[in-house]
């Protein structure tokens, strides 16, 4: 079996299923403050939050880092110094941080103490997008 291949398919499903949370989590939050008066809701979406953040999007970003540095360990760590890579990890990284940004927010909102807006959550909801972007053109197109 070749597994360079076996670990770039679970590598691409689990950023998938990461990226599903990283995209809906925030359209939730924004739901949520529009309703946080509402006790009933708020309580509704204090679960769903909960469920998607440890249940989905946590196992599947350390899922992703998983197979991903499996992934570098096929191809030869040398590839690490190319500029491709860095960038990569880069934009991963600040996935990664962006991922336990939300985290902090969902506490806010466990604890009935959010302090933004819905639209707050609306922009912040397009940085995953941005950076789903770059890291595809930078693996594709192997830039510098």
């Amino acid at each position: 079996m070749n597994t360079y291949l076996l670990f770039k398919s679970l590598h691409l499903i689990s950023v998938i299923s990461w990226m599903a949370g990283l995209l809906y989590l925030p359209r939730i939050f924004v739901y949520h403050s529009q309703n946080n008066s509402k006790i009933i809701i708020s309580e509704v979406f204090k679960t769903m939050e909960k469920k998607l953040f440890y249940f989905i999007m946590t196992p599947a970003m350390f899922l992703s880092w998983l197979f991903g540095l499996l992934l570098i360990h096929e191809i030869g760590f040398e590839k690490l110094s190319e500029v491709w890579m860095i960038l990569k990890l880069v934009f991963v990284i600040l996935l990664t941080t962006y991922h336990f940004y939300l985290g902090k927010i969902l506490n806010q909102f466990k604890f009935d103490s959010n302090k933004h807006s819905h639209k707050f959550y609306r922009y912040i909801n397009e940085i995953p997008t941005i950076l789903l972007i770059l890291i595809i053109f930078v693996v594709i197109f192997k830039p510098i």
